[in-house]
Parts: structure tokens; sequence; C-alpha cells
């Protein structure tokens, strides 16, 4: 037998089943073991009792392959007769407690304990500590049903499990431990306390049924986001503490807590936001602590005006996402129906060629060079599927209109129609550029004298998808009162793939002494090479015009002229010489260049129809002169033949009346009294 004696007044024996029950191993404490402390748990439980001095417990080391079996004195059992310490003496085993059944308070404290085991019997424990133990699983506590607080910090466990007997627990220490989700936990109504700090744990949920639950230690993981804490009705601390917390939104539910009143959050992203406590204070106004600081009065009221701004500034954000994506929306749906309406004009052109080709007795179809083309009522030239989907696009916007700073931006044919609006002069007057997208050209260019007179002060247009197809086009911005640049979006304007449109545009908007043409600066070469290239086209053009067109140019030019002086007439010799650019650009267009001019299709479309309706009824005229004129000529033939005869009777009658000249003077004597 193997004794080893220390000055204690407590037996500890190691017994083995290989030994006989008289070889014995007996231990002495040098202190008595500690009460029963007062307050169970404070918030910060990662420290756990590490301040109080243990029991001292020389244990000697054995090879012996069964568990010690610990027994008291009488008279020790009868000191401290529900509580027993056993800390700091490199157990790496429960050892067995033998006739301690009526034990209250175990503390195992600082040891290498890997399981928990040997303790089923203690059926009357309250407070078990395992603290700072080598312990990787909860398990053999099944029997345990009286147990109120246990305390397993800073071990390894990576699982909350077997915990479904303890339902009277009051307070559950697993800080410091590899827990990576909280679970398993929900039927422990009961319990007021729970230490998770330092743990892996990502985000907070899981938390339904824990109804008695004031205390929850968050501390040091990795949370990002926060649940079902507004469902722990009795919840007032709850502590967040250097997590991975960066927004208000991830932890929301804490604004629906009526009982939260400490909270803390430092050390996570969050915290470092400037919006950061006032949005805290604002949506749970019944915190009295943030931090671990007070929350005064004057706080609370400048959260509340902090956050009334913010409320504001978010509605206002809010509103301009909105609008944004409303733009979007429209601008998206006006594009769709104008790649519709194009498939559409495709199409039918398409169909035309294929009725030319197969029936070359009728009259082909007139075109000069635009795309855009009267639609008939009915056609078999849109499937059914563009027919649909054009009905539901009806139904949204179609359209937009947008002042943004300087720029006025117009989508969809819709839009032109804005220009009839009574404009603040503040808002036309501030408008120097205008955007067309996804309209027809030959749209915009009815409503060009609009534009010069709603925005004098436009100076650059802007054109994309807009069915720029010819040079020609150009011609009818020379009735604009001023261009000084021009864009033209290669998207939805074929012309630009012209080598010499931009000589063109220089060429016959020469007048407007325009800057830039896509961004680019116009140079005097430029100029130059524009009218060498272009100079002899207007001289064609103006001998090959008919000489009434030729007069009614030259007077609109007259009229410019005219209209120039008035404005100018009683003006200060300083303002006349300021608008004498202006002056340039309004009167200065070349009778040469004036000639070459645009129609647009509907506009010749009408022309045409007017031409016919002239021609009709001139040709019904000409009928019914030539008819009047062949009677005429019938009248006088027929005469021709009866005039020989009708005279010989004319004369016999004159003789045979004057034969009896009394006879022939009474006759006419009574036709003479008849008559009066």
């Amino acid at each position: 037998m193997n004794l080893l004696k220390v000055n204690c007044g407590l037996h500890l024996v190691i017994q083995t089943s290989s030994l006989p029950e008289k070889n014995k191993v007996e231990f002495r404490l040098n202190k008595e073991t500690s009460s029963f402390p007062g307050r169970l748990l404070q918030h910060d439980l990662e420290r756990n009792y590490s301040s109080r001095q243990g029991d001292h417990i020389n244990l000697v080391s054995s090879s012996m392959p069964s568990f010690p079996i610990l027994h008291r004195s009488s008279e020790e059992k009868i000191l401290y007769s529900d509580r027993l310490t056993l800390e700091r003496q490199k157990l790496t085993v429960c050892p067995i407690i033998d006739g301690e059944e009526h034990l209250r308070l175990l503390n195992f404290q600082h040891n290498f304990i890997t399981r928990i085991q040997n303790i089923s019997n203690l059926q009357r424990l309250i407070f078990l500590d395992l603290y700072d133990n080598q312990i990787e699983e909860i398990s053999g506590l099944s029997t345990l049903r009286s147990l109120r607080v246990l305390l397993l910090g800073k071990n390894r466990i990576k699982k909350i499990s077997n915990l479904e007997n303890l339902k009277n627990l009051d307070v559950l220490d697993l800080h410091g431990n590899q827990i990576a989700e909280i679970e398993n936990v929900n039927h422990l109504c009961d319990l007021r306390v729970l230490n998770l700090a330092r743990n892996l744990l990502s985000h907070v949920d899981n938390l339904n049924g824990l109804d008695s639950l004031t205390e929850l230690n968050l501390r040091h993981n990795q949370i990002t986001f926060v649940r079902d804490v507004d469902n722990l009705p009795c919840l007032q601390r709850l502590f967040l503490s250097f997590n991975n917390i960066s927004n208000f939104e991830s932890v929301c539910c804490l604004a629906d807590s009526t009982s939260l009143s400490d909270i803390t959050f430092d050390g996570n992203p969050i915290a470092q936001e400037s919006w950061y406590k006032h949005t805290i204070l604002q949506n749970m106004m019944q915190l009295r602590q943030l931090d671990m600081k007070r929350v005064t009065e004057e706080e609370r009221r400048m959260a509340s005006v902090v956050a009334k701004k913010e409320e504001e500034k978010k509605r206002e954000s809010h509103k301009q996402s909105l609008l944004k994506e409303k733009k979007r929306l429209t601008i998206n749906n006006v594009a769709r129906k104008w790649d519709l309406q194009q498939h559409r004009i495709t199409n039918i052109a398409i169909n035309q060629d294929r009725k030319d080709s197969d029936s070359p007795s009728q009259d082909p179809c007139q075109i000069d060079g635009s795309t855009t083309s009267a639609f008939p009522e009915e056609t078999g030239s849109l499937d059914s599927v563009l027919t649909n989907t054009l009905q539901d696009l009806s139904e949204t916007d179609s359209y937009l209109v947008e002042v943004d700073g300087d720029t006025l931006s117009l989508y969809g044919s819709g839009a032109l129609e804005s220009l009839d609006r009574n404009w603040s002069v503040q808002t036309a007057g501030m408008v120097t550029t205008v955007s067309f997208t996804f309209i027809e050209f030959d749209e915009i260019v009815q409503v060009l004298p609009k534009l010069k007179m709603k925005f004098p002060n436009s100076l650059h247009l802007k054109f994309k998808e807009t069915n720029l197809v010819m040079l020609q086009q150009f011609n009818a911005l020379a009735q604009l009162r001023r261009i000084d640049q021009l864009t033209i979006d290669p998207q939805g304007n074929p012309v630009v793939n012209f080598t010499l449109w931009k000589y063109y545009v220089l060429f016959r908007l020469s007048h407007f002494s325009m800057q830039k043409i896509n961004g680019t600066e116009v140079t005097q070469n430029d100029m130059i090479m524009a009218e060498r290239l272009f100079g002899i086209l207007a001289h064609i053009a103006s001998s090959e015009l008919p000489q009434y067109r030729m007069i009614s140019i030259l007077g609109d030019a007259r009229k410019k002229q005219f209209r120039y002086l008035q404005e100018t007439k009683g003006k200060k010799p300083g303002i006349v010489n300021e608008e004498n650019n202006d002056s340039k650009r309004l009167v200065g267009e070349n009778t040469n260049r004036a000639m070459l001019n645009y129609t647009t299709r509907d506009f010749y479309n009408e022309k045409l129809e007017e031409v016919k309706e002239k021609k009709k009824f001139c040709k019904m005229y000409i009928e019914d002169l030539v008819k009047e004129a062949t009677e005429i000529n019938m009248k006088n033939e027929a005469l021709q033949k009866l005039w020989p005869q009708m005279f010989i009777e004319l004369v016999r009658d004159a003789v045979i009346e004057i034969r009896n000249k009394n006879s022939y003077m009474k006759l006419c004597l009574q036709q003479i009294t008849d008559q009066k």
C-alpha cells in the first residue's frame, strides 16, 4: 500500500479495482472549500471565477487504469456537507465521488478533464463548474435534473447538445469554446443567463422558447446578423461587442424588443459609422445603457433630431431611386417600342419589294431614301407576337421628358408634344442642349420651329436612334436660330457612316459658324474643305430651281433682313455690336445654300395629294371648256350650212311685208300701240 500524508482535514482516497480496499492513498486539503457565490454570474463570464483561490490538492499521479475514488471523512462531510472543490488538481478524469449524493456544488476548474462522467449519482447537484478543462462534448448530465448552474467555459466543445433533461437550468456558460451554431436550447424556459462569448458563431437565431432569458453574452464571435431576439420577452442585457456587424438592418429585430435596456456594439464595424449612436437610440428608445455608458436625455433628443434628418434624406434618396428606376423602365419601354417599330418598317419594305417583283404592272411606291413610312391600318407584315407586344407596351409610359441642368432630353415621339407646354422663362432660358432619342427625324423636323421659339438659347443638338439616313436631312436644321454644337450618335443614325457627312453639315450650316461636331473642334481648314467639296452643289441647285421658287426663297431672305433691322432699330450701338454675330447667323444664310432644303415624307405625301387634287380640278375644268367649245363649233358649222336659205327667206318675207305700203304702216303703228 502506497500512502502519502499531507496536513489536511479531508481524506482523498484513490483506489483501483485491482487492489484490496485497504490499499489507499490519502490526501489532506490545506484549505476549506469555497462557499457558494452570492451572485451566480455577471455579464462578463469570460473570467468565470478565475480570481477566486481554489482549494489546493496534491494528487499523486498514477498509471492505474481505473478511476480514482474520493472519500471524505465524516467531519468534512458535516462541515462542508453540500459543496466540494477539486480545482487545479491536474485531473484528467472525473473521480468517483462515493457517498456524496447530497452535494449541491461541485467545482472542477482548471484541470485536464476530457469527458464529464461519474457524477450521475449526484442528483441533488445545483452548481457544476467545469471551467478551463479539455471537454469536447456535453454528456453525462441527463440525471442531474436539479442542476441550475452549468459552467463549461474555456473547453473544446463544438456543439450544444444533451441538455434535454436540464429543464431547471438557470445559468449556462459556454464561452471560450468552438461552437458555430446556437441549437438545442429552446426547451430551457427557465434559463436566465446564456454566455456564448468567444466562440465561432456567425449568426444569431433559434432562440425561441428562452422566455426567461435576461442576459445574453455574444462577445468576440464572428456574428454578421441577429434574429429572434425580439421573441425573448425578458431579455435585458445583450452584449455583441467585437463581432462583424456592419449595418443596422442586420440587427433590426432589436428595435422590436420592448425589454432590452443594456446593449453593446463596440468593436463592430457599425460602431465606426457616424450615424451609429443616433440610429441605435432612435430605434431603441427604451435603452438605458449603450456600450456600457448611460444614455442621457440630451443624447436621446439629438438622436431624434438626427434620425428625422436621416429619415428625410432616406425618403429623398428613395424617391430619387424610384425616379431613376422609373426612368430606366420608361427608356427600356421606349427602346422596345422603337425596335418593334423599326422591325415593322423593315417588314413593310420587304413585303412591298416582294409585291413589286410579283406584279410589275403596279405603280411602285415612291421612296426618297427616308426610312419613315405611313403605316396602313391593317397589314400582314407584322406577326401576332409583335402586335401583342405593342398592345402591352401601349399600356405603360411610352415617352419621357427630362430636364437635367441645361439639358432637355426627349425619349419617344410622344415627348415632342411637351414643346407645347408653358415652360417657365427660367427653365427655358437654362436649356442649352436638346437631346432626341428614339424619335424619327422627320417628326423632329416638324417641331423645329417650336424648339427655336420655346428654347431660344439651345446651342447643342444631340441625335440618337433618330433614323438620320441621308445628307439631305441636315438641310432641315437651317431653320433653327443657332447651333454651336452637333452630336450625331452612330447608334440608329446610318448617315455617320458616310465619309463626308461632317463636311456637308459644315457647308450647309455654315451661317451658324459651328464650333464642334461630335465633340471635335471645327477648324478653318474644315470649312475650306467643305466649301470645296459641296460649293458646286449649291450652284447647281440654284440654277435648276424654278423661278417661282427662287423668288419665294429670296423673299424669305429679305423678310429676315427686314425683321433684323426692325429688332435692332433704336438699340444702343454697343448692344448692336454684341448681337452682330447672331445677326449674321440669322440672315447670313447664303441664297444658293438656301436652295438645298429637305421635305419630309409626310409633307411630301401631303403635297402629292394636293397636287393630285389640283390636277384633277384642272382636268375637269379643261374638259368642260373643250366640251363647250365643241358645241359652239358644231353650232357654227350648222349655221354656215343653213344661212343661205335663211337669208333668202328673210329677204322674201321683207319684200312681202312692204309690198302694200299702207297696210305695213298700219301694222307697225298697231305694234307700237300694243307695246305701250
